[in-house]
């Protein structure tokens, strides 16, 4: 079912969220948790991850769309093209599942890029992120995972993690800018 994303000043975007119990993982109230997150991540008509506090949930879980590892496929400003395409055409990706992620390592270098937030709309800003992670985390299966990340997958998990700490794209940026509506 597709939930709201909440927006500052909720109280959930800006706290440090719960584990959540290997037992619970594969419980009925994480699979329905997921499945919802993936719903509102595919009704988004921008975005490419969706952390549990952006639908009101304080867990450590987050989702991302296949469509992360095609923009690290392409070039450039890729990612921009892709978001420019309608909701609909974000039906057929499909979706990583981190609980209970954990940064292990991360690289020195780091890449500064304009970055967007659903629960900050309308707004980009300028962010240096690690270009290459390692993480490890428990799937949707409760299976343990361990893997490395870079380019535009390893900033969208770093992003996804900042909100699991409660922290936003205005803490991080140094640059904010406003994006016009269009219509």
């Amino acid at each position: 079912m597709v939930k709201p994303i909440v927006k500052p000043p909720h109280n959930v975007l800006r706290s440090a969220t719960q584990s959540v119990p290997v037992a619970d993982i594969t419980g009925e109230r994480t699979r329905k948790l997921i499945a919802d997150m993936k719903d509102t991540l595919r009704a988004a008509a921008d975005g490419v991850g969706l952390a549990a506090p952006q639908i009101g949930v304080g867990l450590r879980i987050f989702v991302v769309s296949e469509e992360a590892k095609a923009i690290d496929g392409t070039r450039g400003d890729a990612h921009m093209r892709i978001h420019a395409n309608d909701a609909n055409s974000k039906k057929g990706w499909e979706y990583y599942v981190f609980i209970n992620p954990v940064i292990k390592k991360q690289s020195r270098q780091k890449r500064t890029m304009a970055e967007g937030c659903l629960s900050i709309p309308g707004k980009f800003g300028e962010i240096s992120r690690a270009d290459k992670v390692f993480l490890e985390w428990y799937d949707e299966h409760a299976k343990k995972r361990a893997r490395g990340f870079s380019k535009f997958s390893a900033r969208v998990i770093q992003h996804e993690m900042d909100h699991l700490d409660g922290v936003l794209i205005v803490d991080r940026a140094k640059k904010l800018m406003h994006v016009p509506r269009e219509g």
